[in-house]
């Protein structure tokens, strides 16, 4: 269990580093021009490893629902409202909205898909994130 969190733990700081990066580059340009350079350097990346490693395409891809190609599209747009954001209220506020938001669609979709275990544990986590928001917001 501790290697998955680790790895866990190494994504957000990627994510914080990134977003940080694509604020600098929004600034110098745009967020929709710094979402396609990062968008085009994660594709030159990811199009090395399918080369290398393969096997990054499943059987029948073309024929995939519509749902399966919308997660690009989103990322998008998260990838240019994060560089907008960060560059406007700084990476800490991004992140714990980015983060509460988070965890509010977790736990709707898990209700939504029955799965209500644990929902008073899940409530007091986004309570904790939002009143973690509502203080650094407070300090200022």
């Amino acid at each position: 269990m501790i290697l998955p969190l680790g790895f866990a733990l190494g994504a957000g700081v990627l994510v914080g580093v990134s977003r940080s990066l694509n604020g600098r580059l929004s600034l110098a340009t745009s967020p929709l021009t710094a979402s396609l350079w990062n968008h085009v350097v994660g594709f030159a990346f990811l199009s090395a490893v399918a080369v290398i490693f393969g096997g990054l395409l499943p059987d029948g891809w073309p024929d995939a629902p519509l749902t399966a190609w919308a997660g690009g599209a989103v990322g998008v747009l998260f990838v240019a409202s994060g560089s907008w954001l960060v560059a406007r209220i700084g990476a800490t506020m991004t992140a714990l909205l980015v983060i509460a938001g988070q965890m509010i669609s977790g736990v709707a979709l898990d209700l939504a898909m029955g799965r209500a275990e644990g929902l008073w544990i899940k409530a007091a986590g986004v309570t904790l994130i939002l009143s973690g928001m509502w203080l650094a917001q407070r300090r200022r």
